[in-house]
């Protein structure tokens, strides 16, 4: 047979492709679509070993050298959105993305965006882990992920000592995983990424130490900016400024601040001078609040009176 299923024990799905065009069937339906060419074109042979874990898909893959392409036609608008991880576990690949270009070794790993176009090179034999998850698994917003896109984050240093031999094991014991401990097992993985993705993001900004006065120049501009939006929170902030929400603690911290405090008293001094401004004489204490981004009166209140020792009447 072209494509053969291998086993299929405790919901694992492992399939052999000897023939290129049924790799290229097996490798769309397992992922997203994607366009395949033969890297030697000529025999071919290929094996896939899959878990899907609540919504997360752990793809184990070793294959003859050939190329994999995520185009604009392929991707729709409908289409929902994933990030792929993949960990070299033997070989080397070559992966293209946002402009940018990664040269993956045995223990390398890498990122990419599905709703995005990119390419995969591989020029021989090669084993690879793929993740592969919805962003929205991921404690970071998509745009601050997206820097990371076809970068490379070697498996032997930083949080990759700890995290590649981690993804290798799951590689090894794909076949053990299943119920709801492989699905706590799955998520583990995607918040180890995480927490790697927020360190990489973290590096990338330290790198730059002087730059580190603007950039907060910058955060506190936007937060006066955006003071009246009730939605702006120390989250939202990190995420505008492509910055983890850790890092963004550690700016205030180190000016005896936090966020969220530097945010409500911000806007409870614009409340004050609203309430002392006779032209503010005819609109309630609440419309004020509210104006300012204040939504609960009793929430407010409180932090009125323990901010000025006096409440806002």
């Amino acid at each position: 047979m072209a494509l053969e299923a291998i086993t299929g024990r405790q919901g694992m799905l492992a399939e052999e492709a000897h023939d290129f065009h049924s790799w290229r069937r097996l490798v769309t339906q397992s992922f997203v679509p994607l366009e395949v060419t033969n890297g030697n074109g000529h025999t071919f042979r290929g094996t896939m070993r899959s878990r899907t874990l609540e919504e997360v898909s752990i793809v184990a893959v070793a294959a003859d050298c050939h190329q994999v392409l995520r185009t604009s036609t392929l991707i729709s608008d409908a289409d929902r959105r994933y990030f792929k991880l993949s960990i070299m576990l033997s070989g080397s690949g070559l992966l293209i993305q946002d402009n940018r270009e990664a040269l993956l070794l045995p223990g390398d790993i890498a990122v990419y965006d599905t709703h995005r176009p990119y390419t995969l090179a591989f020029d021989d034999n090669f084993r690879s882990l793929v993740l592969m998850f919805p962003q929205q698994l991921v404690g970071l917003p998509a745009s601050a992920v997206g820097q990371l896109t076809a970068v490379r984050m070697p498996g032997d240093a930083g949080l990759g000592k700890v995290i590649s031999p981690f993804l290798v094991e799951i590689a090894r014991n794909l076949d053990q995983l299943s119920g709801a401990s492989g699905a706590r097992l799955a998520q583990n993985a995607v918040d180890l990424v995480s927490t790697m993705f927020s360190a990489e993001l973290d590096m990338s900004v330290s790198a730059n130490r002087s730059s580190r006065a603007q950039l907060m120049a910058r955060i506190r501009s936007f937060i006066e900016a955006n003071l009246r939006d009730p939605e702006l929170n120390p989250t939202s902030v990190a995420a505008a400024h492509f910055i983890s929400y850790r890092y963004l603690h550690l700016l205030f911290r180190e000016e005896n601040e936090t966020p969220a405090d530097w945010i409500r008293n911000r806007r409870l001094e614009q409340i004050r001078r609203e309430l002392r401004d006779p032209a503010h004489a005819h609109r309630s204490i609440g419309s004020v609040a509210s104006g300012w981004g204040f939504n609960d009166a009793a929430h407010y209140s409180r932090d009125f009176r323990s901010t000025y020792d006096s409440t806002p009447s």
